[in-house]
């Protein structure tokens, strides 16, 4: 799915309109949409523009192309009412500034067991981490580590202990030329040691939710593991997908 920005280029600015006319009623459910001849003489964009929008649309599924007819109005998609920010992929593509925290550790540790394996490294191999404490309204509410292979830190700003102003799917890219493709997603529910309880401010004897995402790239190569630790007393974590 493309993401549409705070300033959207001319293809998501149509994406937007056509959404709001459909969800207004002014394209009800079953009509035909407008041509892509149409509209460009009525927006007065390029065809490569409409055709982008018209993409996106259909792949929301707001829309339905039908050959030889055009494109209907599918209407609001019940999906589409539905946040599906998984806690892995918001930390890759959300720069680190524009959420409340601290860097409380950086650098090359000895991975554990579970990282290891999700990295396709050696038992005990070192790897590096960047674990930054997260907090809403003054409190503690998410412990978040990204783990990678030592390689993959080398000439980043990963290692600084200030906020990062890209995501970090973003920064990857632009300085190690990496491509994430999908991530594998664990969820577990375990006690916290005893740093974990004292970082989160939770007592010892309540479990959290363990959040591992592993991102790999096209070929399946793992590339990084987000791991996000939630206190299970103050996160509930909703899912939706399409029923095929």
């Amino acid at each position: 799915m493309m993401s549409l920005e705070s300033v959207p280029p001319k293809y998501a600015q149509l994406v937007q309109t056509l959404q709001r006319r459909i969800e207004s009623g002014e394209y009800p459910p079953g009509t035909l949409l407008p041509s892509e001849n149409q509209l460009i003489q009525e927006f007065s964009v390029s065809r490569p523009t409409v055709v982008a929008a018209l993409r996106v649309l259909r792949e929301q599924g707001w829309i339905e192309s039908q050959q030889g007819k055009g494109r209907f109005v599918r209407g609001r998609p019940a999906m589409a009412s539905v946040e599906q920010k998984r806690p892995g992929q918001a930390y890759l593509t959300k720069p680190e500034t524009e959420s409340a925290g601290e860097v409380v550790e950086v650098g090359a540790v000895t991975a554990p067991n579970r990282i290891s394996a999700l990295l396709d490294l050696q038992p005990k191999s070192k790897t590096f981490v960047r674990r930054r404490l997260i907090t809403r309204d003054g409190e503690p509410t998410e412990l978040v580590s990204l783990w990678l292979p030592l390689e993959l830190s080398e000439g980043t700003d990963l290692t600084s202990g200030e906020p990062l102003r890209q995501g970090f799917r973003e920064h990857l890219q632009a300085r190690k030329g990496i491509r994430f493709d999908h991530i594998v997603e664990q969820i577990t529910a375990r006690m916290p040691s005893a740093d974990e309880a004292k970082q989160l401010a939770m007592p010892k004897n309540q479990p959290l939710l363990a959040v591992f995402g592993a991102v790999r790239n096209a070929s399946g190569r793992p590339l990084t593991v987000v791991e996000v630790l939630l206190p299970a007393d103050r996160h509930e974590l909703e899912d939706a997908y399409p029923i095929s």
